[in-house]
């Protein structure tokens, strides 16, 4: 680390930038922690974050808010020297880090918010078995990274992709989906270049006009289909989910009445999730 009178000597910004990169690794450093504990740094180390919190603290430049949370952080640091709980320790450096990202102008992504690793254990899936999604023409690397992460999260057997969705291992669709695209099944596939589809499971749309989330008939083995943003789901797979099990839609009450589809797409899995569970009862 650099010295902390050599810090105090540099321009603001790049003094922030180096103090925000200082915070950011030993976050990492405590998330990738195979014992999560302060422990793992050294006293000089500990002193040193408390003496930089309070360095940030005396920047009249930063609002009273900020200042609070630097001159906060600042003790827990110190207590760190003895004995504190792990939690809060994270959650100082953690406020830290983005304070300093803001006032330094790095635009923040989803792959600033420290999570582990990425490496999750395929076998410690608990798998719905027969409950699928078919993700059409969803052309952002964000969104199939996020529908990843939610489709995982909530259990789901297999993603299908349509041919012009984005690819999965796209580098934003990778950092998006938290490392699920590498333990979740999935294939490219156009479910509806032929007839009948090619699927033997029955299927239903996520789309406007249909049925409500809490009246649907949601299927304990089936697929859903989630169209792009800007053109919904095709013709030719809302014939398909038309003459199966129908359309499910989300009411929504504001003006503009729309949702993200990565949103969208986490609500109605934990709709769908939740009767199948509810019913096994």
């Amino acid at each position: 680390m650099i010295p902390l009178f050599k810090l105090e000597k540099l321009p603001r910004t790049q003094k922030l930038r180096k103090i925000a990169k200082v915070f950011s690794f030993a976050e990492n450093r405590l998330c990738l922690a195979s014992v999560k504990s302060v422990k793992i740094f050294t006293e000089a180390e500990l002193i040193f974050f408390s003496d930089a919190a309070k360095l940030l603290a005396a920047d009249n430049f930063f609002s009273d808010d900020a200042k609070k949370v630097f001159e906060e952080a600042a003790v827990i640091f110190q207590a760190a020297l003895t004995e504190i709980d792990c939690s809060l320790f994270y959650r100082a450096l953690n406020n830290i880090k983005h304070i300093l990202y803001n006032e330094t102008g790095r635009e923040q992504a989803d792959w600033d918010f420290t999570c582990g690793d990425g490496s999750l254990d395929p076998h410690k899936r608990h798998i719905m078995e027969g409950m699928q999604v078919y993700l059409e023409d969803i052309r952002s690397p964000f969104n199939v990274g996020a529908m990843f992460r939610t489709a995982e999260s909530f259990g789901i057997e297999k993603i299908i992709l349509s041919p012009f969705c984005a690819d999965p291992r796209h580098q934003r669709a990778q950092r998006t989906s938290m490392g699920c695209i590498d333990i979740i099944p999935w294939e490219k596939k156009d479910l509806y270049s032929g007839e009948p589809p090619n699927t033997e499971l029955p299927v239903f749309a996520l789309e406007t006009g249909g049925i409500p989330l809490s009246e649907f008939p949601f299927p304990r083995r089936g697929i859903m289909i989630t169209g792009s943003e800007e053109l919904g789901v095709s013709p030719r797979a809302l014939a398909a989910a038309d003459a199966s099990l129908g359309r499910v839609s989300i009411s929504c009450f504001g003006t503009k009445a729309s949702l993200n589809v990565s949103v969208a797409f986490g609500i109605a899995l934990q709709a769908w999730c939740s009767k199948i569970l509810l019913n096994a009862i």
